[in-house]
């Protein structure tokens, strides 16, 4: 891990990340079966940019096969969905600037308070929405687990939930 690995994983842990660390390719965990939960247990799918669902989504193997490409990069663990993806937007931009040009995030989509593809329109925010982790084909559960990072199924709805992100960044 290089020095601004750890200074980008510094800056999420100061501006409101619960954990951010270091992840090698290899930490990564795959599975087709993500797909199963977003198809059948998201009530967002089919109304979102970012879902598999949307026509110009690429497939899992695409996406695997291009994130395979990465050494590494960094998980950014969130009590809430905003926070995960601002951070994780940051970190992208942080690293393009910084020579990684092929850094990027991973993150469920919340920019809009409603997504413009509930009406048929087009995304307003082409350039900062990003897919969600676990919608590219990555058990989010397997991966975090590595880590001893949280993430539990929820029994109730007001049940704090845990919000992951993720940088590919080498």
């Amino acid at each position: 891990m290089n020095e601004k690995i750890k200074e980008y994983i510094d800056y999420c842990q100061k501006n409101g990340a619960l954990n951010a660390v270091y992840f090698k390719k290899d930490d990564i965990v795959y599975d087709e079966r993500t797909l199963l939960k977003c198809a059948f247990g998201c009530s967002d799918w089919g109304r979102s940019h970012t879902c598999p669902s949307a026509p110009n989504f690429l497939g899992l193997e695409q996406y695997r096969k291009m994130l395979e490409k990465y050494k590494g990069g960094i998980i950014i663990h969130c009590a809430d969905k905003h926070t995960s993806q601002r951070l994780s937007f940051q970190i992208e931009s942080k690293a393009f600037v910084d020579g990684f040009y092929w850094a990027f995030s991973l993150s469920d989509c919340g920019l809009c308070k409603e997504c413009m593809a509930k009406s048929d329109k087009d995304c307003v925010n082409r350039r900062k929405a990003r897919p969600a982790f676990h919608s590219v084909g990555i058990d989010v559960f397997a991966t975090v687990k590595k880590f001893n990072l949280p993430l539990l199924t929820l029994a109730l709805e007001n049940e704090t939930q845990n919000w992951y992100s993720a940088i590919f960044i080498e």
